[in-house]
């Protein structure tokens, strides 16, 4: 249940602040290049597994980026809708084998049209990335309104004791690779600052055919497993579980939260 620079360190998570995007997400060129850049979304199976053991027939993906879990979901026959703030990853999206199958939104969960669905999923740890405490406040109502009574929430987050950030360094995370109609690009991360629970790093792309240099810096807020369930209780919902991550245990806090049957 990676997707980070801690894990996949092609991919930073989705910075879902205030209905902004991080450049990553929302420049076409890196958009583009952002799943083959992290091929490995292996962490996307126990999400499967927990819509299977649900019995979930409706998602939502809440911050789906280019489309991966979104896609993979309704190729299973759910009906699935995926919102995201960043444009460009959206149009990746749309435009993948069964984009047509998929409702995209243009946004966040602060504004959903009126739904009821199964289960609603934060995967990659997008819930960090809603750093601000209005928007975190506003995205659990909103996912909330989105549920039918009964419905469940699931969403990951990191363990803040294990210190992820400590390996978000360009001597880690450097990479050049040759990626299909882009060429060679090199790309690296470096920590910029660490205020409390809140994390800042940059993101550093450098395509070689042109010798185009992009950034994008993403703000992550590491919250304690205390300071989450509290959250998801004062907005209604209940905790059912919180769970280890299968593929990286006991570095991040899995949440099973269900809006109460009426």
């Amino acid at each position: 249940m990676g997707g980070d620079p801690g894990g996949h360190v092609s991919a930073p998570v989705r910075n879902i602040v205030s209905g902004m995007a991080d450049n990553i997400f929302e420049h076409p060129r890196l958009a583009g290049i952002y799943d083959a850049l992290d091929p490995d979304r292996s962490d996307l199976d126990a999400y499967l597994a927990l819509a299977a053991e649900l019995g979930a027939r409706s998602v939502l993906d809440v911050g789906c980026g280019t489309g991966t879990f979104a896609l993979l979901l309704a190729g299973r026959g759910l009906e699935v809708t995926g919102v995201d703030p960043a444009g460009a990853s959206l149009d990746v999206a749309r435009a993948k084998p069964g984009g047509e199958r998929v409702r995209w939104i243009h946004g966040d969960a602060t504004g959903l049209p009126p739904m009821r669905v199964d289960l609603a999923t934060m995967t990659a740890n997008v819930a960090q990335a809603i750093a601000e405490p209005a928007a975190w406040t506003g995205t659990l109502r909103g996912v909330y309104a989105a549920l039918r009574p009964g419905g469940h929430l699931v969403f990951e987050t990191r363990d803040p004791a294990r210190r992820a950030w400590l390996e978000w360094n360009r001597e880690e995370s450097y990479r050049r690779v040759e990626l299909d109609g882009a060429g060679v690009v090199e790309t690296w991360y470096d920590l910029l600052d660490v205020s409390g629970p809140l994390v800042t790093f940059r993101g550093t792309w450098v395509f070689e055919a042109d010798g185009q240099v992009l950034t994008s810096d993403s703000t992550l807020r590491f919250r304690e497993r205390e300071e989450v369930e509290a959250d998801l209780a004062a907005h209604g919902y209940t905790v059912r579980e919180v769970r280890d991550a299968p593929d990286r245990p006991g570095r991040e806090f899995v949440f099973l939260a269900r809006r109460p049957a009426e």
